[in-house]
């Protein structure tokens, strides 16, 4: 049987569809997200923490307590973020970076952990570009799932940070698009996009919080 998070995900790409698009997700995460200089004066790595929602916390730990007394021991928790870790390979670790215009991918995080505290699922990883990325022009940092399963939520901008002296010269901007004026501006390519690939599409980040840098 598959873990809970495995099923999550595949049940969100089988949902999804151009009037699921903009459906309400089914997992919530609080989320923050650290983008860290490197002293070459390249982006050295991204930092998150996820936070989930109790009602998705509590099928984790029903589905991975293998003991039964509804806690998660230290070997659980690694089971979890093996299982996540794995899970998310295939949607780019969740993650999304642009440099001027080009799109970098996140190589798989070495640093995975979980925790479970106050009925809430915590996950912290480490992800990094695949290759470097100068501190230079125009940056773009977020995370957002592409099938619009799973919402993640920066409830506030200091939630997204960049962090570092390479950083000090650039003009940090957090970005939360408006989806009325995303569905306005976009509405010829969202539509070609689901009938090129009406299993899903990676359109999602056009909706998704994001940190840019002008550098």
């Amino acid at each position: 049987m598959m873990h809970t998070i495995q099923k999550l995900l595949v049940t969100g790409l089988l949902c999804f569809s151009a009037s699921s698009a903009f459906a309400h997700p089914h997992v919530f995460v609080d989320a923050k997200l650290e983008v860290v200089a490197g002293p070459d004066n390249t982006v050295k790595e991204l930092r998150n923490t996820w936070r989930f929602d109790e009602v998705f916390s509590s099928s984790v730990l029903m589905d991975f307590d293998k003991n039964a007394d509804l806690k998660l021991d230290a070997s659980e928790l690694h089971d979890i973020a093996n299982t996540i870790r794995s899970s998310l390979g295939d949607y780019g670790y969740f993650t999304f970076i642009t440099a001027s215009g080009a799109t970098i991918k996140a190589a798989k995080p070495q640093v995975f952990n979980a925790d479970y505290k106050n009925n809430r699922l915590l996950v912290y990883f480490i992800t990094k570009p695949e290759k470097p990325i100068p501190i230079k022009g125009n940056l773009s940092f977020g995370v957002h799932d592409p099938t619009l399963y799973t919402a993640i939520d920066f409830k506030n901008d200091s939630d997204l940070v960049a962090t570092g002296d390479g950083f000090k010269k650039c003009k940090h901007t957090v970005v939360r698009p408006n989806p009325n004026d995303v569905i306005k501006q976009n509405q010829a390519s969202l539509t070609e996009a689901f009938f090129n690939d009406p299993t899903g599409t990676d359109m999602g980040k056009l909706y998704a919080t994001r940190l840019d840098l002008a550098c």
